[in-house]
């Protein structure tokens, strides 16, 4: 099961506090999404803004991006939504 992401900037939703972000799984779109608490807790986003958020993920994209696919692996292709709690076990 190929899994990859196109290299765009995620979109803030501001509604449900998440990032979100596509994969392709199968050459078919997947929504990923990434709560500001996770980028908060484990990626050093400064607050809940928008631009603060952004910048912790594109800093940190490849180890997002890495927990993203560890995760659709599992799931298959599914929407997913990695919290704080998933990053504390992903080390």
């Amino acid at each position: 099961m190929p899994i990859s992401f196109p290299a765009s900037l995620p979109e803030y939703c501001a509604r449900d506090l998440v990032l979100a972000f596509p994969a392709l799984v199968d050459e078919r779109p997947v929504q990923c999404a990434i709560t500001a608490e996770a980028l908060e807790d484990h990626f050093g986003a400064r607050s809940l803004r928008e631009d603060d958020l952004v910048d912790a993920f594109v800093e940190h994209r490849a180890q997002i991006e890495l927990a993203a696919q560890r995760l659709l692996m599992e799931v298959g292709a599914k929407p997913i939504l990695l919290h704080s709690g998933f990053f504390r076990f992903c080390t």
